[in-house]
């Protein structure tokens, strides 16, 4: 039973054969020739629907994927600094390893480091998950006030909405990063959504000049057929079988729960087993769930995020992450939640 979903999910069937479709477009969308043309169309028809899926004002850049997005939007934004939550994950570390870290306070920014940061002299651009990749936590929740603070400050607020684009509404931001197999999609595929161009420095080649590369056709019409397809309302569970599902967790250890909470991620620690060996005991029995983020669960230090919470290091040893998807049903909820329980006993 697949319980791993925040590190990819299934690609839904409508996006699948989008994805077939796609591939039988072969032309490359900037050749000037009918086919090319023809590639160029099926291409600004999937960049609409996926502006109108997420409800996006702005502008679009189809990119390999969120780690992409992430890179174009910290590296070449017009800025001078770069600031990001202590718990982003490892990505956005990699596109900005300059960025200050922002401390966290009971599972929020801490507002006074953040406005301190911000008050310093030159335009910032700051990185803040929408939910969190390895808790589940809401940082970024549509109707939050971040971006006002960072705007009234001169700079630009980022959201990594890999977690969260497709399942709720985009929180206000200037920039959005969306990843596509995150959400029903295939690989290799992502955008980064720009409120305005005029915030990032050009830098040649496709995507309007802002990103070089032939895009993935088939990829960005099966990114757009998943979010047509892939709402949350039309899964198996329900938001409160998935809550429900969180608080059985927590008979056979603790719950992480650092503040406001998705429904379709939880990080729990075992009682007394370490994280590595109740992935080996619950993959025998046939469940698949990780250890924080799969870019990082294959190493064996400690989780930086589950840190930068304030997690104690022996819970966070202790800790696992089990995230629903669209095709997760009750049945398979329940089944984990008794090993998980046993497991514990």
């Amino acid at each position: 039973m697949y319980l791993d979903h925040a590190a990819t999910t299934p690609m839904l069937p409508a996006a699948r054969d989008a994805w077939i479709d796609g591939a039988r477009l072969w032309a490359n969308p900037s050749s000037p020739h009918a086919a090319g043309r023809a590639a160029r169309s099926a291409l600004e028809d999937a960049r609409a629907r996926v502006k109108a899926a997420l409800g996006w004002q702005g502008e679009v850049i189809f990119t390999s994927g969120a780690s992409e997005a992430l890179a174009i939007g910290l590296g070449r934004a017009k800025a001078v600094r770069r600031l990001a939550s202590a718990v982003e994950h490892d990505a956005v570390w990699r596109a900005a390893p300059d960025a200050a870290a922002m401390p966290m306070t009971d599972g929020a920014l801490d507002p006074q480091a953040l406005a301190a940061a911000l008050a310093l002299p030159g335009r910032a651009v700051v990185a803040v998950q929408s939910i969190n990749s390895e808790t589940g936590t809401v940082l970024l929740a549509p109707g939050d006030t971040l971006a006002d603070q960072v705007r009234a400050a001169g700079g630009v607020l980022l959201a990594d909405c890999s977690q969260s684009a497709g399942k709720t509404a985009l929180p206000d931001a200037d920039m959005v990063v969306v990843s596509a197999h995150k959400l029903g999609g295939p690989v290799g595929i992502g955008a980064l959504l720009v409120r305005d161009f005029a915030m990032l420095e050009p830098s040649g080649g496709q995507e309007r000049g802002y990103r070089a590369g032939t895009e993935n056709l088939p990829g960005a019409l099966a990114f757009a057929a998943a979010l047509d397809a892939g709402a949350m309302e039309a899964w198996t569970t329900t938001e409160s079988q998935r809550l429900a599902f969180g608080a059985q967790l927590g008979a056979g250890g603790d719950v992480l729960r650092l503040g406001a909470q998705c429904s379709h991620i939880v990080a729990v620690a075992a009682r007394s087993i370490s994280a590595t060996a109740m992935l080996i005991r619950m993959d025998a029995q046939g469940f698949a769930i990780s250890a924080g983020s799969a870019c990082s669960s294959g190493t064996l230090k400690p989780s930086r995020v589950l840190q930068g919470f304030g997690i104690a290091p022996d819970v966070a040893k202790r800790t696992v992450r089990v995230s629903i998807g669209w095709n997760t049903t009750p049945a398979d909820l329940d089944a984990f939640a008794q090993a998980w329980v046993a497991a514990n006993a």
